[in-house]
């Protein structure tokens, strides 16, 4: 165990160097933040103490080394656009983003299981293939117009739920976060609904693809020859061994949920990190861009490395010391 988690953390610090460089050199080559950030009006003199004054006059090897050193001490540089540390202004914003995709993953995995847990045991029933026709909604609706249609019907036709914003919030662990207060709750729930239509979708039809799988299974047929109630051969035998591959989608989508709310934040206003990454895009914020990129690295192999650990509580079969 401590051998593969040692090297585990070796592969990912070299996953983060390799990242840098190609996140660094990415966000460099995409356009000149000076355009935008200098009036066109500025003289030469105070065009070049700007450019010098965010350290765009080094070459770029010594960006990327400043860059380095930086990291190393925690600090990826300040805003161009706020003078603010740009990990200051990612971690304000984190707890939206973080909430959101959270809600979204556990939605899918509430509403995905069992719908398609009921699909792969009644797969011929009129139930059963109405749950897999509507599965093909999550997949092919653009997300943009799925949040526009629910603003229209729940918020302006009903008049139930708030349309933007995240409205009141409360304090838990010196962080601000909606879910603690009712208005905050009544404000996540539709974005939080239409981050996880996809989702929804994609855990339906993996349930339902092992059910299928599962239920042919020799073992299966043992354990029903033993007169085992039927609750018991879906619940302890069908489900846990299905969980593995549903753990592994779900961790990954939960750190592309993370990465990719910048659609669904931007249709409900939502001020999290997903707006942020894309106000610092139109002004070429580059501490930000590149602070945002590198939080969402981070993010990633953590997911993975949760997931993985995850693997030998579900199935004490699999052991750590085989993996790569």
């Amino acid at each position: 165990m401590f051998t593969w988690l040692l090297r585990r953390l070796f592969q990912a610090c070299f996953v983060v160097l390799a990242m840098t460089v190609i996140v660094f050199v990415g966000v460099h080559v995409i356009g000149n933040p000076v355009d935008i950030l200098i009036s066109p009006e500025a003289d030469q003199a105070e065009r070049a103490r700007v450019i010098a004054a965010f350290g765009l006059d080094q070459p770029l090897w010594k960006q990327y080394a400043l860059f380095l050193n930086g990291l190393l001490h925690g600090d990826l540089g300040r805003s161009f656009v706020f003078n603010e540390p740009a990990l200051r202004l990612i971690g304000g914003r984190m707890p939206a983003t973080l909430e959101l995709a959270v809600t979204a993953v556990l939605m899918s995995v509430g509403f995905g299981v069992p719908l398609g847990l009921y699909a792969g045991l009644k797969p011929n029933g009129f139930i059963g293939r109405s749950i897999m026709a509507g599965s093909i909604l999550g997949f092919s609706l653009p997300t943009f117009w799925v949040g526009l249609m629910l603003i229209m019907v729940f918020a302006v036709t009903l008049g139930w739920l708030p349309s933007t914003g995240r409205g009141e919030t409360g304090e838990l662990f010196g962080l601000r976060w909606s879910f603690l207060t009712w208005d905050g709750l009544r404000h996540m729930a539709m974005p939080a609904l239409n981050l996880s239509l996809y989702n929804i979708s994609l855990v339906l039809r993996l349930t339902r693809a092992g059910v299928r799988e599962t239920l042919l299974m020799d073992y299966i047929k043992f354990a029903r020859a033993k007169g085992l109630s039927p609750a018991r051969v879906i619940f302890v035998h069908v489900l846990k061994n299905i969980m593995i591959p549903i753990t592994t989608v779900v961790g990954l989508e939960l750190g592309s949920t993370i990465a990719f709310a910048v659609v669904t934040e931007s249709v409900f206003a939502w001020p999290g990190m997903g707006k942020l990454i894309i106000d610092s895009i139109n002004v070429l914020d580059r501490p930000v861009i590149v602070a945002y990129l590198m939080m969402i690295v981070v993010i990633f192999i953590t997911i993975n490395l949760v997931v993985d650990i995850l693997y030998t509580v579900l199935d004490p079969r699999v052991r750590l010391e085989t993996k790569a």
